[in-house]
């Protein structure tokens, strides 16, 4: 008994048995598309084959002939096995791939060619056998009634020519021709959809285009499966499209309310006015990995059946965000226009929950852990319900006493925090944000905790695992006194935060005096529980522990109050679950992010920043992110109370490395720097210009007085009060070009509505929505596999393609060039020298390079960046210098330090020919094409 499914690998419906053995590798056969067990033995016996076709059956060495085969047919076999890993199925095609490669790889060059030319050999008679067969009756189609019709082939054409129209250099006729040649006959027309699909997702590599294709005809495949829920018929081209998404908008509010998974305050919009406001055309603009993001994950659904279509959700987000608004129609669709636009897109929380009974769309959480049991556990509680629903999580651990301090209610002595660590860890695998992706958390620990050390041991894959947490990130909660110290070569004194409770909430002058205070307690000994060591000791570790494991972070509390805006209201504890939000903290308040990026690539116009299209942008997104405020789901009442006194945002961006693609701008480069901060400055501008016109709207925000917005001072003026704690430690670029001094006076006379309004988040999903490269990173690499919870896809970099095809010479060759040095430019002769810089991959730019554009976003910013970091070579040296330029220039975080390993598993998917124009000074042995992006990370998606 046998079942169909699809190799996703080459789009065709293949045979598999009911009960495959867990582990077992199965081999897909030419002939008829059915899969095998995989026989190690028939690779000994084709590598045979190949020396005896060489030496001849009397070779005088035949047991040196059978070692040799069974150490290739061992090498063999060990190359395929990887494939257990995605499925478990490989194309015998790959096996003789990998025996070509081994015989070349040991030296045994003319069997390799025997082989070859028995491989061509036994092609040619399979297509003259194919075409000696006469053609058989047509194919049939099983519908979802089970009626079998022949299959309409016009039909089937024009429905790709649809999804091929306005797209340049794609070919429809070979997408309907691979089509055909995989699907047999009586094939299900849901599965029919499914091979259209892949048969346009396999050409993508070659051609950026057909990615739309895909995502079109994917959209096809979704509305058939919306429209057949909501009993409406599949619509067959545009027009009816039209009609049909009206009706489908209203259906599916009606449905969705009738389910249970919608507000009832949905219906008291104006369902016939927002129905004429959607514009079915604007999902054309996805890329398939995009639209596919977002059937998995976002789109409504009742028992897994999706019946929402993209511009519904669209719709549907604006108003959840619209329900309080006076004029919530108007609203509702000027908030319509702008996230389908692709202009700005809101977080992932936002997107997921808006308009549901539970609309929880913020992102991320920022908590204080008190010290005593009880609290601890609450904590953990509060913890658990704000990741239910779609909540990141960032928790202070510094209050909790160290191991072997005092326990006054049991008189006993405690263990430290790494214990409650590894609770908080397993509450965050456990309480996994509704199914929908992996539960997140950080956990911060201020650099002068006694447990310090073995804190930052918490992510290592060796020693006690009780006292490890490895699903849990971990950041460095760094003062700027221990920055100073470890620069000058000076010792550090470790305390327990029960002897020394104040530490906790002190900043600049204030921290340094009591934390000079307490050492001299410690040498007298009035403090006992302490421990001294050298700094450049303690941060070689942390160091050393980001090369090992990537973890803790690094991250400044002194920058973080000292430029904070809301210094008179509490002090900063921690950042966030991506260190992009510096909010205060404490038992009695949890912070709250709320957050959506503005797409900055849709701001380009004439090669330059659309300085007015900007303003409207913010303008409209900041009125949105303060509405989340207010019609937000609080799982714990810390969170509630937080979030309406201080009424922060924190508007971000993405796509900056399309911008700079669009205007010509090489990352790496003195331009790309003035170019983050002329653009950081215009946002900057923008959003506190926005969050005054609201608070003459709406009024200020409760705890506004007192604020350094109260005094007239922005985030570009509050550098000065690093500068004067800091001295010669920081190297800060203060060059503005807008009127600050207007808008300074209209923040004092008028007042703000949000204590904080911009962050920049990783927008790793969001991102993919809207088919844009992610936040500010450069591109990771010009051809990968990206992986993440929707699946793998190819990416390929369109801007690169055009410039390519301008100059006339992208090809096939050219692609296997970019496989085979892992989607990098930089040793493909052929590709000029402006645009190898232009062009540079994430690991190719130093990472100085990032550091001095995050420095200058870092300046108009009233709170943080995640900023990656990302070496190519790493060594103890420049992670030292990297992170060092990073406190010198005045940035309040860093998020994850990406290194690259020495050597990738072996090629075995590119074609390598003579005409391939490359250099030959790489080891043709140590790469792989297409690679695995890493950063997608789920825990990077916790906040957008």
């Amino acid at each position: 008994m046998q079942i169909d499914i699809l190799d996703t690998e080459q789009s065709n419906l293949i045979s598999l048995p009911v009960s495959p053995k867990p582990g077992q590798l199965y081999v897909m056969r030419r002939d008829n598309r059915s899969v095998v067990p995989f026989n190690p033995e028939k690779i000994k016996v084709a590598i045979t084959k190949a020396f005896l076709a060489i030496e001849g059956s009397n070779a005088a060495d035949s047991r040196r002939i059978h070692e040799v085969v069974d150490e290739l047919a061992d090498y063999v076999t060990s190359s395929v096995s990887r494939y257990l890993k995605t499925g478990g199925i490989v194309r015998v095609e790959e096996i003789q791939d990998q025996v070509e490669l081994s015989l070349m790889r040991q030296g045994y060059h003319k069997e390799a060619r025997t082989y070859i030319l028995y491989r061509e050999e036994r092609r040619l008679a399979r297509e003259a056998k194919h075409k000696a067969i006469p053609a058989s009756d047509a194919l049939h189609i099983t519908l979802d009634n089970e009626q079998r019709v022949p299959l309409d082939e016009q039909r089937l054409k024009s429905r790709v020519d649809a999804a091929c129209r306005d797209l340049n250099d794609v070919d429809a006729l070979s997408i309907v021709t691979e089509t055909k040649r995989n699907i047999f006959d009586g094939i299900k027309a849901s599965d029919l959809r499914k091979a259209l699909i892949m048969s346009a997702r396999t050409k993508i590599e070659t051609e950026p285009s057909y990615s739309f294709v895909a995502a079109r005809l994917l959209l096809d495949d979704l509305m058939s499966e919306a429209c057949k829920f909501m009993a409406l018929p599949a619509p067959e081209n545009e027009q009816e499209k039209s009609a049909i998404y009206k009706q489908a908008f209203k259906q599916f509010m009606h449905k969705g309310v009738e389910l249970e998974l919608l507000s009832p305050e949905l219906k008291e919009f104006d369902l016939d006015l927002l129905s004429n406001a959607l514009m079915p055309e604007r999902d054309n603009q996805f890329t398939y990995l995009g639209l596919q993001t977002l059937y998995d994950r976002y789109f409504i659904h009742e028992r897994g059946v999706r019946f929402e279509l993209p511009q519904v959700f669209f719709m549907r987000v604006c108003m959840g965000l619209a329900l309080k608004e006076p004029e919530k129609n108007a609203r509702a669709i000027e908030f319509y226009n702008l996230l389908s636009s692709f202009d700005y897109m809101c977080s992932t929380p936002t997107l997921f929950n808006s308009g549901t009974l539970r609309p929880q769309l913020s992102s991320c959480f920022l908590t204080t852990v008190p010290d005593d049991l009880e609290g601890i556990y609450s904590a953990l509680k509060d913890n658990a319900l704000l990741s239910k629903f779609a909540g990141g999580l960032g928790n202070d651990w510094t209050s909790v006493r160290a191991m072997g301090a005092h326990i006054k209610g049991t008189n006993g002595k405690s263990q430290g925090v790494v214990p409650f660590l590894k609770v908080a860890n397993d509450t965050a695998v456990a309480v996994n944000q509704g199914g929908k992706r992996k539960g997140a958390m950080c956990a911060y620990l201020e650099t002068w905790h006694l447990d310090i050390e073995e804190f930052l041991d918490l992510r290592k894959n060796t020693g006690d695992d009780r006292r490890r947490t490895h699903d849990m990130n971990t950041a460095n909660w760094i003062p700027d006194l221990f920055m100073k110290r470890m620069m000058e070569n000076k010792e550090w004194t470790l305390f327990s935060p029960d002897d020394v409770p104040d530490l906790h909430d002190l900043y600049g002058h204030a921290f340094d005096a009591a934390y000079e205070n307490y050492e001299r307690k410690a040498a007298t000994g009035i403090i006992k529980n302490f421990k001294k060591v050298p700094a450049i000791n303690l941060w070689r570790k942390m160091l050393g522990m980001i090369f090992e494991t990537g973890h803790p972070w690094v991250t400044f509390k002194d920058p973080c109050n000292l430029r904070s805006p809301q210094q008179h209201a509490g002090v900063i504890h921690s950042s966030n679950l991506c260190t992009e939000i510096t909010l205060n903290t404490s038992t009695d308040e949890i912070a709250v992010c709320n957050l959506g990026s503005i797409n900055l690539s849709q701001h380009i116009k004439d090669n330059k920043l659309d300085l007015e299209k900007l303003q409207r942008t913010v303008k409209t997104a900041l009125r949105m992110l303060d509405n989340v405020i207010d019609i937000n789901y609080y799982s714990v009442i810390q969170a509630r109370r937080s979030n309406l006194r201080h009424r922060p945002v924190g508007m971000g961006l993405m796509g900056f490395q399309d911008a700079l693609y669009q205007i010509d701008i090489a990352y790496a480069s003195q331009a790309a720097i003035e170019f983050a901060d002329t653009t950081m400055e215009a946002i900057s501008y923008y959003a506190i210009q926005a969050s005054t016109d609201l608070a003459e709207e709406r009024g200020t925000y409760a705890t506004y007085e007192g604020s350094l917005w109260s005094k007239g001072v922005l985030p570009i003026d509050s550098i000065a009060h690093l500068a004067e704690y800091r001295g010669k430690y920081l190297e800060v670029d203060r060059s503005a070009r807008f009127d600050w001094k207007t808008l300074r006076e209209r923040v004092k006379t008028v007042g703000m509505r949000n204590s904080n309004v911009m962050a920049i988040a990783p927008t790793a999903t969001i991102s993919n929505i809207c088919g844009v490269s992610q936040s500010i990173e450069p591109t990771y690499q010009n051809l990968y596999v990206k992986s993440n919870l929707s699946g793998e896809f190819t990416v390929v970099n369109p801007y690169l393609v055009n410039d390519l095809k301008k100059l006339n010479i992208w090809d096939e060759v050219l692609v296997n060039d970019l496989k085979y040095f892992n989607g990098s430019v930089q040793q493909i002769d052929r590709i000029p020298a402006e645009l190898k810089a232009k062009y540079a991959t994430v690991f190719e730019i130093e990472p100085a390079w990032l550091i001095e554009a995050g420095a200058r976003r870092q300046k108009w910013i009233d709170q943080s960046q995640s900023l990656n970091i990302y070496i190519d070579k790493p060594s103890g040296k420049k992670i030292d210098s990297v992170y060092k330029l990073a406190w010198l220039r005045g940035l309040k975080t860093t998020y994850y330090c990406r290194t690259l390993g020495a050597s990738d598993a072996e090629k075995s998917t590119v074609s390598r020919s003579t005409l391939n124009a490359v250099k030959a000074s790489m080891d043709e042995t140590t790469m792989v094409a297409p690679q695995v992006c890493p950063i997608d990370d789920p825990t990077c998606e916790a906040c957008q």
